[in-house]
């Protein structure tokens, strides 16, 4: 005995009033492909209309950016140059004061003094 097999279509497929529901589903699904179609379509048309609008911000991001640097960096070199005597500075100003101090010892206490009187009555 031998039993042979037929192939089936992966869906079922119905006789008779088949042909009504597979145009409705063609006519759903092709509606459904054109609404898509129209959304990819106006995406696309939107980027191409904002490109350039985006590249000029970059442009004038990166100019400024450029001009920035540009600025600061006479700034910036100079500060390297002459970082080490501006940091001396408030240790040359100790020593000097320190020298002052030593030299004329009657003279520094006078001056803090007056120096406290007059802050004290600015305090008040």
């Amino acid at each position: 005995m031998t039993v042979e097999t037929t192939a089936r279509p992966p869906f079922p497929h119905n006789s008779g009033n088949s042909s009504k529901g597979d145009g409705a589903v063609h006519k759903v699904a092709t509606g459904a492909h054109a609404a898509v179609d129209r959304a990819a379509e106006a995406a696309d048309d939107a980027a191409r209309k904002v490109k350039p609008a985006i590249d000029r911000a970059a442009e004038l991001a990166h100019y400024a950016v450029d001009k920035a640097a540009d600025v600061a960096a006479p700034t910036a070199e100079w500060l390297g140059e002459q970082g080490e005597s501006l940091m001396a500075s408030p240790k040359k100003l100790v020593d000097g004061t320190c020298q002052y101090i030593v030299a004329n010892p009657l003279k520094s206490v006078a001056i803090a003094l007056v120096a406290g009187l007059l802050i004290a009555r600015i305090v008040r």
